[in-house]
């Protein structure tokens, strides 16, 4: 099952991330980061296997540096889980399903 993810960017990322009522997981991605590409047909399976309690969104560093600086996102693969405003969790590289899943899990209601 391959769910929806959302485009994060600039001008939604405090609405759609930051107020979440649900824990939200952002994909820090850009066009030229082969591992982003990797981690992307998993990233999709989670936002399906989750959809209602885990939002998932990508953010196109590129398109949006200002969120990449605010967050002192320093390499890619990025993935950041926040909840309730708050980064929870960050995971960098590119990892397995379930290694994502193991540290998503724990914040889910």
């Amino acid at each position: 099952m391959t769910g929806i993810t959302r485009e994060f960017t600039s001008q939604n990322f405090d609405s759609e991330v930051v107020k979440s009522d649900i824990p939200v997981l952002v994909d820090f991605w850009a066009e030229w980061c082969g591992p982003c590409k990797l981690i992307e047909p998993s990233i999709k399976e989670i936002a399906g296997e989750y959809d209602g309690k885990l939002r998932v969104g990508k953010l196109d560093v590129e398109a949006h540096q200002d969120i990449m600086t605010t967050y002192q996102v320093s390499r890619l693969p990025a993935l950041f889980l926040f909840k309730n405003g708050q980064i929870v969790e960050k995971i960098f590289g590119s990892q397995s399903k379930g290694k994502i899943l193991d540290a998503v899990k724990p914040h889910l209601a």
